[in-house]
């Protein structure tokens, strides 16, 4: 099995050489999921963090998506390999900030700068995450073999899955056992140790060939034409707006409201965290096997259904905390469910509306706006939610309005769309996407992509491995 996933030059030729990205993908998932994940919600919040700098902190990853954009102008200049490890190298020194808080807090005390100085070190660590973006997907669609991308993908999902989980069962045992900021202190330091061996990996693999991304002029004067003109693309696009500014912020407040009102321990809801990654390992099995046969919409529409379901649960859980555990457990694993059927369906709904000549251009746009309204959603939710005077926590009244709002949100979103025949484009193949199934939110971050393939000849060529 292990052979299968990360193999060696002498049992595929082919992926062989590319080992190093999956021990990448493997080690990368670590940092993710604490550094940006639900740990980076505990963190904030035992800080004293008030909602408005939790969503800003969470929202990070996605309101510097755009920035892939105008990385990509960076691409012909320093190639794809320096500008990525440039990125990740950078990245992965910003991971010292919150292990150093970690250590001070307890020995002097919580201060009124350190959720700035936390929320100030997500920034920088997304901003050059997202420099790094910018050349990730462009250099392995450069440097692995057309014939074998499908299996190197398979891997990277399995891989990345599997240490995710393990991961979060670890945060969670060291929430259970140590002092909070021991535990946070060292998760941060899993973070840090992951990012590292990354990097580390990284520097192995073969550089693509010189890239000769979309000039941003064409983007800048083809931007308007694709989202006024009337199409199937444009209505999709709005749709998809409210979707992801109805939906990102969903995850990261709860966690902060089950930590601060129901006072519910840090393991706990990492727990539930393992739980919700039960649900999207339920729904990859699942889908995979059917969305070729039943088409991407029925599944978008359940994932909206599902989206509706678990509004009302939290919204009635708010008011009366009907369900108790047992109805967390159950609605985590609902809400793993529920979004990657969603990401799924729209990466295979998503390239039926546009032209193959077009693809490239209006997935980037996709994937940038997508990416800002989720975080400018989750920033003025953040705000929105916060109770007043000098109280930390979330206003229960605001948070079920937020949920009724969801409902009303799923409702419409499933009344458009129900209204359009799935488009007929046999050519139109699925988007393959680096961890899709485990970030649904997050997946329109690795939709930007400005760089044509290169041919495939010169892609061959750009499998042979260099000495390092």
């Amino acid at each position: 099995m292990l052979s299968r996933l990360m193999p060696s030059p002498q049992t595929d030729p082919e992926l062989g050489p590319l080992r190093p990205g999956l021990v990448f993908s493997f080690f990368n998932a670590m940092t993710w999921q604490i550094a940006i994940g639900t740990p980076l919600v505990l963190f904030a919040e035992q800080l004293g963090a008030g909602a408005d700098q939790v969503g800003l902190a969470y929202s990070m990853v996605f309101l510097l998506t755009p920035v892939q954009i105008l990385s990509t102008a960076l691409l012909p200049r320093f190639g794809y390999k320096r500008l990525m490890l440039g990125g990740w190298g950078i990245r992965t020194l910003l991971l010292v900030v919150p292990i150093s808080l970690a250590v001070l807090a307890p020995q002097i005390g919580v201060r009124s700068w350190m959720a700035s100085t936390l929320v100030g070190a997500i920034f920088f660590f997304c901003l050059f995450r997202a420099i790094g973006l910018a050349a990730l997907m462009p250099w392995f669609y450069a440097i692995i073999p057309p014939s074998a991308r499908g299996r190197y993908f398979s891997s990277d999902s399995i891989l990345s899955g599997v240490s995710s989980v393990l991961t979060l069962l670890v945060c969670a045992g060291l929430f259970a056992v140590l002092p909070v900021y021991t535990a946070l202190g060292l998760q941060y330091g899993i973070a840090l140790g992951g990012s590292i061996w990354s990097f580390y990996v990284l520097r192995r693999l073969p550089d693509g060939p010189a890239p000769e991304p979309i000039s941003l002029r064409v983007v800048l004067r083809a931007l308007p034409r694709i989202v006024t003109r009337r199409s199937e693309f444009r209505r999709y696009l709005f749709l998809s707006l409210l979707c992801f500014a109805a939906t990102s912020p969903i995850s990261p407040f709860l966690a902060y409201y089950l930590k601060t009102a129901q006072h519910l321990a840090p393991g706990w809801i990492m727990g539930l965290e393992v739980v919700r990654y039960g649900g999207v390992i339920v729904a990859a099995l699942v889908i995979r096997r059917r969305i070729d046969a039943v088409g991407a919409r029925p599944f978008m529409l359940l994932s909206l259904g599902l989206y509706l379901g678990l509004s009302l649960f939290w919204l009635v859980f708010v008011r009366s905390g009907l369900g108790g555990l047992p109805g967390l457990v159950a609605a985590y694993l609902i809400l793993g469910v529920a979004g990657t059927t969603w990401a799924v369906g729209n990466l295979t709904y998503l390239p039926k509306l546009i032209p193959v000549e077009q693809r490239t251009l209006m997935i980037s746009v996709y994937g940038a706006f997508t990416a800002l309204v989720a975080g400018l959603a989750t920033i003025g939710w953040g705000w929105v939610l916060r109770p007043g005077g000098a109280v930390v926590g979330i206003d229960p009244w605001r948070f079920q309005v937020f949920f009724a709002i969801t409902m009303g949100c799923a409702a419409f979103i499933s009344f458009q769309l129900a209204r359009r025949p799935e488009p007929d484009a046999e050519p139109a193949t699925p988007l393959m996407v680096v961890n899709a199934f485990l970030r649904p939110t997050r997946a329109v971050s690795y939709l930007i992509n400005l760089v044509e393939p290169p041919p495939p000849s010169v892609r061959s060529k750009a499998n042979q491995p260099k000495a390092e």
